[in-house]
């Protein structure tokens, strides 16, 4: 089986290493922006869905190298407010990446729900990009419940105000073994592991 180079399109270090752990038997080396010289290629997220917009962060990436490339688009949707934030997650508070401020907006928004009703889910999508530019889309899911502060220090984003369901504890307070079997972004990427493995052997 040849070993192939991933590029992931993300400054993300934590989801980088989520990657990295999740496809860590395959012979593939997964590396950033930065790994390839290309760390100022920023793209404007501006599509009215995941897909939309995990589809755009590949493309660009994909006409700048001649590895397989992959990006994602991860959102949270919360049942009591009509899915917000959505496609919308990085940026609800107007400044793109601010954790702290993104969910302190979202529990404001929630602060008389009670607990049986903030219900709420994670999606990932990801585009996947070969060296022949083939795209091959997945989407993962992780339904759970937002708590009422943030709880933990393992995470990020939203992580610390998730309790996945099933579980009494929050992504960020979650050994990383277990979150990397059951999160959103693992269950994208089993879905696309296969996929990755089918290449692999091409």
């Amino acid at each position: 089986m040849k070993h192939r180079k991933l590029v992931v399109s993300t400054h993300n270090e934590h989801k980088l290493e989520e990657i990295r752990k999740i496809l860590k038997d395959l012979p593939v080396e997964v590396l950033s922006k930065n790994d390839v010289g290309l760390g100022s290629l920023d793209v404007v997220e501006d599509g009215d869905t995941l897909e939309e917009n995990s589809i755009k962060k590949a493309k660009a990436l994909a006409e700048q190298v001649d590895y397989m490339v992959l990006a994602d688009d991860t959102g949270l949707f919360v049942d009591a407010l009509n899915g917000e934030p959505g496609v919308y997650s990085s940026r609800y508070s107007g400044e793109e990446g601010n954790s702290k401020k993104n969910v302190e907006k979202l529990l404001g928004k929630l602060k008389d729900v009670p607990f049986e009703k903030r219900k709420a889910k994670f999606i990932t999508a990801m585009a996947l990009i070969t060296e022949d530019k083939r795209l091959i889309v997945v989407k993962g899911e992780c339904k759970g419940t937002i708590g009422y502060e943030p709880k933990g220090n393992n995470g990020f984003g939203y992580d610390p105000i998730f309790i996945p369901d099933g579980y009494t504890q929050t992504f960020a307070e979650m050994d990383g073994i277990i979150k990397n079997k059951i999160s959103h972004r693992a269950r994208a990427l089993e879905n696309l592991r296969e996929k990755i493995i089918q290449l692999l052997e091409e």
